[in-house]
């Protein structure tokens, strides 16, 4: 295994709660409305320090999308997914997109999110709440 070379974000930056490795900026979430099985989940633009697993086809709240896992190059966790590929035109703006889950990332502040509340709403996939 060779040298590890993490990025280090300057600005408002959230990062894996377990080894405090920077993964994305505030400035880069497109959307904070998205849910994962843990609770609330934000879409990014950009993220980095994570690696990618094997793609999958997963039914979300919002359709079928092609998703692979993305793990903290820190410590080995997954932080969330990425979305490969949308099958449904009007998901389309979210291929390439990384959703960070909230509960699995520190905010920029250090806080932590702990999990799902008895209000949210989560069904048999993870997705975004706007439907």
């Amino acid at each position: 295994m060779g040298r590890l070379f993490l990025m280090h974000l300057e600005g408002n930056a959230y990062s894996c709660k377990f080894c405090r490795t920077h993964l994305g900026l505030a400035a880069d979430i497109i959307s904070k409305n998205f849910h994962s099985k843990h609770g609330k989940a934000y879409l990014f633009n950009r993220v980095v320090n994570v690696t990618s697993g094997i793609n999958e086809d997963r039914m979300m709240m919002t359709g079928l999308h092609t998703v692979s896992d993305i793990f903290c190059v820190g410590c080995g966790s997954i932080v969330g997914w990425k979305y490969e590929a949308a099958h449904e035109k009007s998901q389309r703006y979210k291929e390439g997109k990384f959703i960070l889950e909230r509960f699995k990332v520190s905010g920029p502040d250090g806080s932590h999110y702990w999990g799902v509340t008895h209000d949210a709403h989560h069904g048999g996939g993870s997705d975004t709440d706007d439907l």
